[in-house]
């Protein structure tokens, strides 16, 4: 028996005939972005382990990040121009979707209204998050690659609502929109077809959000315990 999933009717209105690579654009550039922000969320699980043998953990993984040939030819090809087709075009899906949970209640219509809510979410969240390390909106909250977690902590620090509201929310809407967009992703591209392939890839998918989830939340633990910044001098640079 066939369950009523959420109403879409961005077919006849965006893309016409090419609507179909659209879509699997949309799910490609998801999956790219996924898997940077796996290893983005790993990393920065590292700022736990502090210091070993005088030598900043995190700080090294920062180092090796932006030794990397041609670093910026890479952010764009695998972070920037995915991410922002993908956003760009779920905003359009969530802006035309009609959601119709309230005629059929069921899990994977629930599952659909979470993603599109925890889409808006990281828009506003990564707006925050990348303008705001990037300094654009101000030196208090920059991230600075040579004082990696100094600057890191300071940026935690501007005000209580980053590290206990706008941080949880933010990694719980990512950690969502990844886990159920990789499960959507595999019946998207035919890999699981049956009810019992789906239900075994959604435990793969709870795991895979339990572990970032956990990762997210121990990196921002980490910087809420430092100890309060007392020197700033990448403010000076």
């Amino acid at each position: 028996m066939s369950t009523a999933i959420a109403s879409d009717p961005t077919v006849p209105l965006l893309g016409g005939r090419h609507h179909f690579l659209l879509r699997r654009l949309h799910s490609l550039t998801g999956l790219v972005f996924g898997g940077y922000l796996v290893v983005h969320l790993v990393i920065n699980a590292t700022l736990i382990e502090g210091s070993r043998h005088g030598m900043d953990v995190y700080a090294i993984q920062v180092n090796k990040i932006h030794e990397l040939p041609f670093l910026t030819g890479v952010e764009w090809l695998l972070i920037y121009i995915p991410i922002l087709y993908h956003t760009f075009y779920g905003i359009y899906i969530t802006l035309t979707g009609k959601p119709n949970i309230g005629h059929y209640p069921y899990e994977k219509n629930w599952f659909y209204t979470f993603q599109r809510i925890s889409a808006i979410v990281i828009v506003l969240f990564m707006a925050f998050h990348v303008f705001g390390m990037k300094g654009l909106l101000g030196s208090r909250l920059a991230f600075s690659p040579a004082y990696a977690t100094q600057s890191a902590a300071y940026h935690m620090q501007r005000s209580w609502v980053i590290p206990w509201v706008i941080y949880p929310i933010g990694i719980l809407a990512s950690c969502y929109h990844l886990a159920n967009g990789f499960w959507t992703a595999a019946i998207t591209w035919g890999l699981t077809i049956s009810a019992a392939s789906q239900k075994r890839w959604g435990y793969v998918c709870a795991g895979l959000f339990a572990l970032t989830f956990a990762c997210g939340l121990t990196a921002l633990y980490a910087l809420v315990r430092a100890a309060h910044v007392t020197s700033t001098p990448w403010l000076t640079h």
